[in-house]
């Protein structure tokens, strides 16, 4: 790999576009959850090309992505078949809504293709265009569908703390971040949070199985504490991604499931982050054995190369619905048809590579091993986690007391700088550091991944000892 480079507004070697187009970003970029006037005093990274699992940056470095873009990219970058597949559309029809009384041929048989991998009884899709946008919809489908039962009182939605559902007004206050929540007077009337199932910080002496089951009867006790008879649904990740990589104890799933079916409220699967093949299944809720009413998705939905995302209505959620009238809600772009024609495709090349199965097999035990092997025994983490292509680290004080730093979010910053300066992008979230990458690596790309991941943490200990 190339040296790594200190980026700024005025860089260091090569390429004389670099410059110009950091100054373009910093006059006229907003970018989503920055400081703005640090960022542009820095001087944002200029992404120009994606190939298999790497980037390359104005300045030609190589950069392994260990984030898929944003949880997204399962495919891999530079896949010629969905740019055919945008080209072919927009040709054919670049757009048209799905609202009076139409459809298209892409958004058709997209919603077959989903439905068709998607667990029994998932028969119907609602189309957005972001997870977000997903969860906005649950909220607005959830109360409706009350109300055509004629329950117009179950409105409440309760959630976890530190879940991330988007960061739209909905999506936000159903999320469980207070830094998200302090900006906007979030969250909105009729969301309630419980306690996140994270057993290394809030286990205690208990046993994660023992746990486990402590954390789902937290569910429990809101719904009582709020009534049976104003709540309408719970809403979870299968594993909590931009909270840090939570991974929830063999137990507490199942808990949760029958805590829904014996108050019989709506369990909603956010599956944006976990579904199309990260956990090694074509969703979270298969490989936890969830029996969701309703499943938000997006991201992996098309790769990330088209901006699509939708719910996942169950039959019995559905037909409540279909018998009701009108549903007054939708977006301009539901079931856009470039969109959908990328997405259908992305699933194609799911199956035709057999690329879930493959990963579950041959590559996700082998990339478990050695993440293992490389941080078990490393002095700075502790709480080695990964599940399917999921990868986490807890940066940590003192590992046999499980004390972690005071300013373990700053550390985590500082570290993710250090991976970033050489050329691997991984995330902190917390103290945690994480990782996503994209469900098309080989053996040997585990390899230089899981070394690289290791020398960059490696090194941020030695800076800080």
């Amino acid at each position: 790999m190339n040296n790594p480079l200190i980026y700024s507004t005025t860089p260091r070697t090569g390429n004389p576009e670099t410059q110009r187009w950091q100054e373009l970003d910093a006059a006229h970029h907003l970018h989503p959850f920055s400081d703005a006037a640090s960022l542009n005093a820095e001087g944002s990274r200029v992404i120009t090309k994606g190939e298999g699992i790497y980037l390359y940056d104005s300045e030609g470095n190589k950069i392994l992505d260990g984030m898929s873009g944003l949880w997204c990219v399962n495919v891999g970058y530079g896949r010629k078949e969905l740019a055919d597949a945008a080209y072919k559309q927009i040709q054919d029809l670049a757009f048209y809504n799905t609202f009076f009384k139409t459809t298209h041929p892409p958004v058709a048989e997209l919603s077959e293709l989903v439905t068709k991998v998607a667990p029994a009884g998932f028969n119907h899709i609602f189309y957005t265009n972001s997870g977000s946008e997903g969860n906005d919809t649950v909220i607005r489908m959830v109360r409706h569908y009350w109300s055509c039962l004629g329950q117009p009182q179950k409105k409440v939605i309760i959630a976890r703390d530190n879940a991330y559902h988007g960061s739209t007004i909905g999506g936000a206050s159903l999320g469980g971040m207070d830094y998200m929540h302090e900006q906007g007077d979030l969250p909105i009337p009729g969301i309630a949070h419980i306690e996140q199932p994270y057993w290394y910080a809030n286990g205690g002496d208990l046993s994660p199985e023992e746990y486990g089951i402590k954390a789902a009867r937290e569910l429990e006790k809101k719904i009582l504490e709020i009534g049976v008879e104003n709540v309408a649904a719970f809403i979870g990740e299968p594993i909590q991604g931009a909270g840090g990589i939570i991974i929830p104890p063999s137990t507490y799933w199942p808990e949760i499931q029958r805590i829904c079916g014996h108050y019989g409220i709506l369990l909603v699967a956010d599956e944006v982050i976990c579904g199309f093949g990260r956990t090694g299944e074509w969703f979270g809720s298969d490989y936890y054995g969830i029996k969701p009413h309703l499943m938000t998705i997006a991201k992996g939905l098309s790769s990330g190369y088209m901006p699509i995302g939708g719910v996942l209505v169950h039959d019995s959620i559905a037909d409540v619905i279909k018998d009701n009238g009108d549903f007054n809600h939708g977006f301009t772009y539901s079931g856009h048809p470039v969109a959908c024609a990328v997405a259908a495709e992305n699933i194609r090349i799911l199956q035709r590579e057999n690329i879930i199965p493959r990963m579950k097999n041959e590559v996700m035990p082998y990339a478990h091993q050695r993440w293992h092997d490389a941080f078990d025994d490393h002095p700075l983490v502790d709480d080695v986690r990964s599940l399917g292509y999921f990868f986490a680290i807890t940066l940590v004080k003192d590992k046999a007391s499980r004390t972690r730093f005071e300013n373990g979010d700053a550390l985590a910053l500082q570290c993710r700088d250090v991976c970033f300066n050489n050329n691997l992008i991984m995330r902190a979230t917390h103290d945690s550091m994480i990782s996503a990458p994209p469900l098309i690596m080989t053996r040997k790309q585990v390899d230089e991944f899981v070394d690289l991941a290791y020398r960059c943490v490696d090194q941020f200990y030695h800076q800080i000892k």
